[in-house]
């Protein structure tokens, strides 16, 4: 009997050992587990960071997310000027709406100091600068640029009853003239060694040459033709001399994403010609590049 007993008693120590033998196992498969589950928060936390870093990289992304476009330009027809409406039309205006739509966010314009467009950039009140852009040097190194899209010149403009008198560069020594700040015309004119007074937009110096309080005035071509001349605001006016020759881009944050997309934007408008037709509508095709 007592060694029935003995044996019963062995055999429930065994039973109880081998049960409390398994609650450590399970206690570290539980934490295994949650180290696992960790490690696998902590993976998914920096995949998260890592797309967060890469969105926040992107100008895209950016204004994708913002819902707007912001386009810095200056008073400057045909490519931006208001209507009667007062709404901002002009072959860049319009363009810059068509763009807007292919991202799928607002189009918002602002009128800006043409000599701060950099500081306007970087500062992010702005997010391209879409204004009969010359692509210069200094440009191309402050801005990630589109390819170019339409042809340009500086030229000079003058009372139509003087412009016999002003056929060549070497005529233009004595004359005072008006040019927009930070513009190409103002590097031509400094270039040349001619005097000038800055002025905040190329439609201020027009206004500068007609008034009399400027002898001159250097603008882009393609402004010229539109507003200068028999049938235009300002018929008592006309170009001569042709300063040189230059190529219009569209300007964003140096590194931005957004060039490369307007690039493949300007390319289907031009294969399907949409960027013909607009540039119709303001007398520019002549000067079209082809994308």
């Amino acid at each position: 009997m007592k060694k029935l007993l003995a044996m019963m008693l062995t055999a429930t120590m065994v039973l109880g050992l081998t049960a409390c033998g398994t609650k450590p196992t399970d206690a570290n498969a539980s934490t295994e587990a949650g180290t696992s589950t960790e490690a696998g928060a902590s993976t998914s936390e920096t995949k998260t960071e890592a797309g967060t870093a890469s969105s926040a990289d992107s100008d895209l992304a950016y204004v994708r997310d913002k819902g707007t476009l912001v386009v810095g330009i200056t008073d400057f027809e045909p490519m931006d000027y208001k209507d009667s409406a007062g709404d901002w039309i002009g072959f860049d205006a319009d363009m810059a709406k068509k763009f807007a739509e292919y991202l799928g966010v607002e189009v918002e314009f602002v009128e800006i100091d043409w000599d701060n467009k950099v500081l306007e950039l970087d500062g992010k009140t702005i997010d391209c600068v879409w204004n009969g852009m010359t692509l210069n040097d200094e440009v191309m190194s402050a801005m990630e640029c589109s390819n170019a899209y339409c042809n340009n010149a500086q030229v000079v403009i003058v009372p139509a009853d003087k412009a016999d008198q002003y056929q060549d560069v070497d005529s233009l020594s004595d004359l005072n003239f008006a040019v927009e700040a930070g513009s190409a015309g103002e590097n031509e004119v400094s270039a040349l060694n001619l005097n000038y007074t800055p002025v905040k937009a190329q439609a201020d110096a027009l206004m500068e040459v007609a008034a009399g309080t400027s002898d001159a005035a250097v603008i882009d071509s393609l402004m010229a033709a539109a507003m200068v001349g028999e049938g235009t605001g300002y018929a008592d006016l006309t170009y001569t001399v042709k300063l040189n020759s230059e190529e219009y881009g569209v300007g964003f944050r140096k590194g931005s994403d957004l060039a490369a997309e307007l690039n493949t934007f300007f390319s289907a408008c031009y294969s399907d010609g949409s960027m013909q037709e607009c540039a119709e509508t303001y007398g520019v095709q002549a000067a079209l590049i082809e994308q």
